[in-house]
């Protein structure tokens, strides 16, 4: 990872957008929101004033839970889901590293 990925990795970590933003981005309801967030699947951070945030990164995991969720998988099961998709991903994304890391490790050295 270089110092440009984990710049863009802080900014999708970051609690920007306020409940009514998100639900508009997303084109649903805030309670929609309060929904994922009672079944566990995001938890927004909370301001000083106790109003919940969220991140790019739990507004993608949203929107997945929704398309599944508009597809008529009831809301358990779409929450596992994508807990799962984003555990597969996240497991990809160390396997190509260690891959990468042991490729340049295992290169002859050049003359």
């Amino acid at each position: 990872m270089t110092a440009d990925d984990s710049f863009g990795r802080l900014d999708d970590d970051y609690p920007a957008y306020t409940m009514g933003r998100a639900a508009e981005m997303l084109g649903t309801t805030q309670g929609f929101l309060r929904a994922l967030g009672e079944a566990r699947l995001i938890t927004p951070l909370r301001s000083d004033g106790g109003h919940r945030r969220y991140s790019r990164y739990q507004l993608r995991i949203a929107a997945r839970a929704r398309e599944l969720l508009d597809q008529g998988t009831p809301i358990e099961a779409a929450c596992r889901i994508v807990i799962l998709e984003d555990q597969l991903e996240e497991a990809q994304r160390i396997n190509a590293e260690y891959r990468r890391a042991a490729e340049s490790s295992t290169s002859p050295a050049s003359a």
